[in-house]
């Protein structure tokens, strides 16, 4: 499990360059690494990087039989957040299609944000927005809505699927404009100090070339190139060859 602290450091980065460094580590081919496969939308972009461990719900607002089978699902919910270190996100499946209610709003933001939740990710629906963003609450979602209709938890703390990535209670979920990536256990072992190396290698290498290229002709500057991608390719070879 990341500490908070490493996790406070992942959040240094955007979610792509938290990829670039996860695919370099983990066991799976980097297609088929748990990331949105649907379009999603940041409702806060201004919040920039959001990162915590993943507790997961599902919920279905047009069912008005869920809050009669189980009136104590709230308490039981609240009590699996609390059994959870933080930062965790919240990440919410939405059984329901079309979308009619929203499971967030101002209240639910705030009440998560003092069980150190920081933010959501949902295929569902949000709404409030301007009120959740004052609770410092982030939302990445489907789209917005105005109601909340019988918005309630149905079951919690299961493998979820969102945008076409499943997701796990535990994952680390690192999202921001460009979308989510949901890393497990085992992959997050060496992934902070696979992103340190990869976008040092970046800005020392690729970055460093281009940024300086003025005055350079076209011909030079191609070959140049093609030197800085294999020192590149063979830095992070030699590093990643250690690290395992």
């Amino acid at each position: 499990m990341l500490t908070h602290a490493q996790i406070l450091n992942l959040k240094r980065w955007n979610t792509p360059t938290i990829y670039n460094g996860w695919e370099k580590i983990t066991r799976l081919e980097r297609t088929q690494g748990r990331f949105n496969r649907a379009p999603l939308h940041d409702f806060m972009p201004q919040m920039g990087v959001m990162a915590g461990i993943a507790v997961t719900v599902v919920c279905e607002p047009s069912n008005p039989d869920h809050p009669r089978v189980n009136p104590d699902a709230q308490r039981q919910y609240m009590q699996y957040l609390a059994s959870v270190p933080g930062p965790k996100i919240v990440v919410v499946q939405d059984l329901d299609d079309p979308h009619i209610g929203s499971f967030w709003g101002e209240v639910n933001a705030n009440m998560h944000r003092v069980m150190g939740c920081v933010g959501t990710v949902t295929d569902g629906c949000v709404r409030d927005l301007d009120e959740m963003a004052n609770a410092g609450f982030h939302a990445l979602a489907k789209h917005a809505c105005v109601g909340h209709a019988y918005s309630t938890p149905v079951r919690w703390g299961c493998e979820v699927e969102v945008f076409g990535a499943a997701v796990r209670p535990g994952d680390l979920i690192h999202a921001d404009k460009h979308g989510f990536l949901a890393v497990d256990e085992a992959d997050c072992e060496h992934l902070l100090e696979a992103v340190r190396f990869m976008d040092a290698n970046e800005c020392g290498n690729l970055l460093a070339l281009s940024r300086g290229a003025a005055g350079m002709g076209l011909e030079e500057y191609i070959e140049a190139y093609a030197i800085a991608v294999e020192k590149f390719k063979n830095d992070a070879d030699e590093f990643f060859g250690k690290l395992k």
